[in-house]
C-alpha cells in the first residue's frame, strides 16, 4: 500500500508551520512509538481544542495551524490538526466522512462529519477528535473504532467508503467563506459529491 499521499503537507494540513512544529516538540519525544504519538495527539486535539459549537467560537478555522492558534475548530478543522500533528512525525493520517443529522433527528437536515484514519501497527485505525460533550464519548481504540456518532439508519446516517488523503474540498471552501457559526449551519455540505 502506498501511504505517501497520507504524509503530504497541504494547504490545510500545514505541518511545517512554526506553530505546528512547536506543538509537536511539546507533545512528542523521539523515543515514543507511533502508537504513543497517535494516542497523545488524539487526546490533545479531542480534549484541549474545543469544537467551535461547544465553545460558541467567534472565529472560524480551517487550516491546522489556525486551529492551533485560535484553539477551536469544527470536526473538519480538528481533523486537519490531528493529521498535521501526526504527519509531522511521519505517521500517515487520512480523512473519513460520515453523513449525519444536524439535530437529534432529521428536522434540520444533514451534514458531512469528518474524522481521521491513522496508520499505526501496520493497519488503519479510525479516530474521531470532534470532542466529547453531551453524551459523546469518542475514544482512542486500536480495536473497533469508538467514534463520536453512531449511524442511525432510520435517519439515513452512514459512512462514506474509503480513506481520503485530503480534507473534503467543499467543507474547506465553506469554512473559508464562513463569517460565523450560523454560516456553518446554513452552508455546511451534506454530501461528498
Amino acid at each position: 500500500m502506498d501511504l505517501n499521499s497520507f504524509l503530504l503537507e497541504t494547504e490545510y494540513v500545514d505541518y511545517r508551520s512554526s506553530i505546528i512544529v512547536g506543538k509537536a516538540a511539546e507533545l512528542f519525544t523521539e523515543s515514543m512509538s507511533e502508537t504513543e504519538k497517535a494516542r497523545i495527539a488524539y487526546a490533545f486535539v479531542r480534549d484541549e481544542i474545543p469544537h467551535s459549537f461547544d465553545c460558541d467560537a467567534s472565529v472560524i478555522t480551517a487550516k491546522a495551524s489556525d486551529v492551533l492558534k485560535y484553539q477551536t475548530g469544527i470536526c473538519h478543522a480538528k481533523a486537519n490538526l490531528l493529521a498535521a500533528l501526526l504527519r509531522s512525525q511521519g505517521i500517515p493520517a487520512g480523512f473519513c466522512f460520515q453523513h449525519i443529522t444536524l439535530a437529534d433527528d432529521d428536522s434540520l437536515g444533514y451534514c458531512v462529519h469528518a474524522f481521521n484514519a491513522v496508520w499505526v501497527e501496520n493497519r488503519w485505525i479510525k479516530l474521531d477528535a470532534r470532542g466529547n460533550t453531551k453524551g459523546i464519548n469518542a475514544r482512542f481504540s486500536l480495536a473497533e473504532p469508538v467514534l463520536a456518532f453512531k449511524n442511525r439508519p432510520e435517519y439515513d446516517e452512514y459512512f462514506w467508503k474509503g480513506i481520503f488523503s485530503r480534507p473534503h474540498p467543499a467543507s474547506m471552501e465553506m469554512l473559508e467563506r464562513a463569517r460565523d457559526l450560523q454560516d456553518i449551519i446554513e452552508q455546511i455540505p451534506d454530501t461528498l459529491a
